[in-house]
């Protein structure tokens, strides 16, 4: 059957002007989208400093807790932003909201043990139960907090060992912070014969606490038997600052011992090591 060139006429130019709309309107769609991912991104950053300038005024707020907040408004107005701009192309974007939800469901179920750090890691940082350089002990980790993280915390043990621990593991133990106070009680414990004088022994321990800088005279030092049987236990108990802890009783270990020996205040030997019968019989 042949073709009329008018109706083809027709039908291309019909064709052309529905192409002109089409071109029109997502021209339009488009532009409103690039001035939307602009000014989007534009809102986000200005978002992200207000929030994390906001949070820096706040006296003793973390800087990682507060870079955290920071980046998470950053981020929910980008995705709003992209969510709007696919509305802008006719994406349904309820659909769209729904998808994100799942994932981001899955993504929780997935993550679980590391969205539990991630939530024990901001109840560290807001609520410090330790600091940096501060010296803790939580369960069987022991050491100096050299970095506070998200995820997990970086600790340095009494003899230079590395420790990566996760928050979780932190947050759900009683947490000992040797740190905090700033001070610590330290006793000083030494068996000397139960023929020696004892008063003369606790003023000789007390005389030493005396002249040693390190130790707090309020509270003040005080010497004490602390057990009795063949030989007679003396405990020296004071008060320093808790840096000084581990110095001052190494000194004072040695000092009182030294001053046991000059004022002729024995410590009892260690018995004799009986050796067994069949070394006997030999």
């Amino acid at each position: 059957m042949p073709t009329d060139p008018q109706s083809a006429l027709i039908t291309i130019q019909a064709g052309l002007a529905q192409l002109s709309t089409l071109i029109v309107s997502y021209s339009f769609s488009a532009i409103g989208a690039v001035i939307l991912l602009i000014v989007g991104y534009f809102v986000a950053g200005v978002a992200e400093r207000s929030i994390s300038a906001g949070l820096g005024h706040i006296h003793g707020f973390d800087a990682t807790l507060r870079h955290f907040f920071s980046k998470i408004v950053r981020y929910a107005i980008l995705i709003l932003v992209t969510i709007m701009v696919l509305g802008q192309f006719g994406v349904q974007t309820a659909s769209i909201i729904a998808a994100i939800g799942a994932i981001g469901l899955a993504i929780g179920l997935a993550l679980q043990g590391t969205l539990q750090n991630i939530a024990a890691g901001i109840m560290l940082l807001a609520l410090r139960p330790f600091r940096i350089g501060e010296y803790v002990e939580v369960g069987s980790i022991a050491g100096t907090i050299e970095e506070i993280g998200l995820f997990a915390t970086k600790l340095r043990s009494v003899d230079g060992v590395y420790v990566l621990a996760p928050n979780s593991t932190l947050w759900n133990q009683p947490v000992r912070n040797f740190s905090r106070n700033g001070v610590r009680r330290t006793d000083v414990t030494l068996s000397i014969g139960s023929w020696n004088d004892i008063d003369r022994a606790q003023k000789t321990l007390l005389a030493i606490a005396g002249t040693e800088k390190r130790i707090r005279r309020e509270p003040a030092p005080i010497a004490f038997v602390a057990g009795l049987g063949d030989s007679v236990s003396l405990t020296l108990r004071y008060w320093t600052s808790a840096g000084d802890y581990f110095p001052t009783q190494i000194d004072m270990t040695k000092r009182a011992k030294q001053a046991f020996d000059s004022e002729g205040i024995s410590i009892p030997l260690p018995p004799p090591e009986v050796p067994a019968p069949e070394a006997r019989k030999q």
